[in-house]
């Protein structure tokens, strides 16, 4: 059995760090399927999916890492006009922040519920809000 869920957000500042793990676990729960695999993938090339511990600090670390990593005061290739979008490209940041993040993660269910650590949070990261982001939940296995 396959079910393919949505879960939308909207993120409210450039950049945001927004916790799923609630809902992707009712998802897994409500589903009907008691042992397999869960993919959570978004939908954008600037947004992230990371599962970490949900900390402020650690999310200040990790924000500050990027940051290292993908200057916003940086020469990007992509900050010009692109015709095909009829403006200019003022996202690369959020491309390379989303690169390095990663867009999906899995884990495994086993008796209906997903098998985790007791820190693994999941998240959505936003590098180019504020946005309406959607997220895939595809839950895969046997009744």
């Amino acid at each position: 059995m396959v079910k393919l869920e949505i879960i939308r957000k909207m993120s409210y500042k450039p950049e945001e760090y927004i916790l799923i793990t609630k809902e992707v676990h009712e998802l897994v729960e409500n589903s009907g399927i008691k042992n397999g695999i869960v993919a959570v993938i978004t939908a954008h090339t600037t947004t992230g999916i990371i599962v970490n511990e949900a900390l402020e600090c650690v999310e200040s670390d990790i924000s500050d890492m990027l940051e290292k990593m993908a200057p916003l005061e940086e020469n990007y290739a992509h900050a010009h006009f692109l015709p095909s979008y009829g403006a200019t490209g003022n996202n690369s940041q959020g491309h390379l922040k989303s690169l390095v993040c990663g867009n999906s993660c899995m884990f495994p269910v086993m008796d209906g519920k997903i098998v985790c650590g007791g820190a693994q949070d999941i998240y959505l990261v936003d590098f180019d809000g504020p946005q309406m982001r959607k997220v895939f939940v595809q839950i895969m296995g046997e009744k």
